[in-house]
């Protein structure tokens, strides 16, 4: 029977989350396993792996076979090169003390470039957490801008309306002051009014004249009347 280490997929859509497993090749990817051997989480940033060593290991040392991605992950975690150590040993080019010392090593590298590659991820989550605030804050500020664009007009002309009706009493009072040249011309056209006054009494004169002389001539009417009767 040959085996097999793979990956079964468990999680919900668009979630996946794998089981590092050793199975019957001849299995479903989703069926039926020998023996679990770990998780993988390819959701978080890097990518999370719990693992046991040891039996990952062993049936590597068994010679089972492996998935790209389950070689992938031994791989990283180093279980391909522990078992790379281990067969120098069988061939007597290492010593097991030798094998534990470049092992060793290699995990302290292995560590410092996970951690960096952690460190990274978390500063350019909060760089871009800080870049995506301070986009909201200007278009915030842009929108603030709009509103009060908008609503500075009415303000202008509300402030404008006083100022139009404070030039309506100059202009009314302007007009005076024009008027006021006709005004002083009034004394010019005095002695016109004078005159006529003057040429008034000539024609009540005239008036009282005309009387008169109807009463002479009644006078001179009765005078050859009472000639006439005496005759």
């Amino acid at each position: 029977m040959a085996t097999r280490i793979r990956l079964q997929r468990h999680g919900k859509k668009g979630k996946p989350f794998y089981h590092i497993v050793s199975a019957d090749s001849r299995a479903k990817r989703d069926g039926r396993f020998i023996e679990k051997l770990g998780t993988y989480n390819p959701n978080t940033n890097p990518a999370t792996i719990d693992l046991d060593f040891d039996r990952a290991l062993h049936w590597v040392g068994t010679g089972a076979e492996m998935s790209d991605t389950a070689r992938a992950i031994l791989s990283y975690k180093g279980v391909l090169y522990k078992n790379h150590l281990i067969k120098g040993v069988a061939k007597g080019a290492l010593t097991e003390a030798q094998v534990e010392e470049r092992f060793a090593k290699w995990l302290e590298e292995k560590e410092a470039k996970v951690t960096a590659k952690s460190d990274k991820a978390t500063k350019d989550a909060e760089k871009e957490k800080a870049d995506r605030l301070k986009a909201e804050a200007e278009k915030s500020a842009a929108r603030a801008k709009e509103i009060e664009a908008k609503n500075t007009p009415e303000v202008e002309e509300t402030e404008e309306a006083p100022a139009e009706e404070a030039e309506a009493p100059a202009a009314e009072g302007d007009a005076p002051a024009e008027e006021a040249p006709a005004a002083e011309e009034t004394p010019a056209e005095e002695p016109a009014a004078e005159e006529a006054k003057e040429e008034a009494p000539a024609t009540e004169a005239k008036a009282e004249e005309a009387p008169a002389a109807e009463e002479k001539k009644e006078d001179a009417s009765e005078e050859t009347e009472a000639e006439e009767e005496a005759k």
